[in-house]
């Protein structure tokens, strides 16, 4: 008599929410975090606040911002399930109006108050150094002023951290003045994307982060083209990675390792949208890798 096969055996697996926007064409927000986290053995619970044609980088979309309400339908619909234990955490991005906002605390509360080891993960999805603010009026005061202070993890990139500190990041030791800052605020980790610094070579691309275990960078080549969605791409790996292996230098690892090899796929197939699904087996067993080192203690 044979044993069940694996797909049988009721196993624990690592659970996420994830409150994100949503586009039909391409990939940003759910629409480039929610296979990415099913491929590496995530099960995913996808809310969406807004349901776009594509994303905003094009110019022009169509499609509806989603009211708070309806979102927090979703949510309550899912409780009422009474499974909202089992996440082990909350991730969100881009907001579309400082109500879903309120919606996404609310959301973090809920879940904290069933299984109070879950973590709230944000990505502050509002601006970059070449676009400066694209989200609506009203949602970066909203992350700064409210987010911040209930997010255990949190992975702003240079400018959106400029703005949630109030510093300036013009060298690496700056970035991490302000990444500690940030941790100060609330957040008990911080991921800093898309680093460069006066002080710092211009051929690579770094991340760093930082943690109760001190701090690591991690150096890739730079690819020299734009791309949309590689953010909440890195957000969700990271996620994934730091809730499997507990470790900060592994997550960031993983994450580099992961991220690098899809969008130089992307590149190389020319295409302008992330070429996940063509792409999924880096997701698992990138073809590029890449070690986090420790900045400081």
């Amino acid at each position: 008599m044979t044993g069940a096969p694996a797909w049988c055996i009721d196993v624990r697996v690592t659970t996420v929410m994830s409150i994100q926007s949503a586009v039909a064409y391409g990939h940003a927000g759910n629409s480039s975090a929610v296979f990415p986290l099913q491929r590496v053995g995530v099960d995913v619970w996808p809310v969406y606040t807004v349901n776009f044609s594509n994303h905003t980088g094009y110019g022009a979309w169509r499609g509806p911002l989603i009211p708070a309400s309806d979102v927090w339908e979703v949510v309550r619909g899912i409780d009422d399930r009474g499974v909202l234990g089992q996440a082990d955490a909350l991730l969100c991005g881009y907001q579309g109006t400082p109500e879903v906002g309120r919606v996404i605390l609310d959301t973090a509360e809920l879940i904290k108050r069933q299984n109070p080891s879950a973590v709230f993960c944000a990505d502050p999805v509002m601006g970059d150094s070449d676009r400066g603010f694209y989200a609506r009026p009203g949602i970066p005061e909203f992350w700064r002023d409210h987010v911040v202070a209930e997010a255990d993890i949190m992975t702003p990139n240079l400018f959106e951290l400029e703005f949630l500190t109030g510093m300036g990041t013009r060298t690496i030791a700056d970035v991490l003045a302000a990444a500690e800052a940030l941790r100060d605020s609330g957040p008990e980790t911080v991921l800093v994307t898309s680093v460069v610094g006066a002080d710092a070579a211009g051929d690579v691309m770094r991340m760093i982060g930082v943690g109760p275990d001190g701090a690591w960078q991690v150096e890739t080549p730079v690819l020299d083209r734009k791309f949309t969605g590689s953010g909440d791409l890195t957000t969700a790996m990271f996620l994934a990675h730091l809730l499997e292996t507990g470790s900060l230098e592994s997550a960031l690892g993983a994450t580099a390792s992961i991220v690098y090899s899809v969008l130089e796929a992307t590149t190389a197939a020319g295409h302008p949208e992330l070429r996940l699904v063509q792409a999924q087996q880096d997701l698992v067993t990138p073809r590029h890798r890449f070690e986090a080192r420790r900045l400081r203690g």
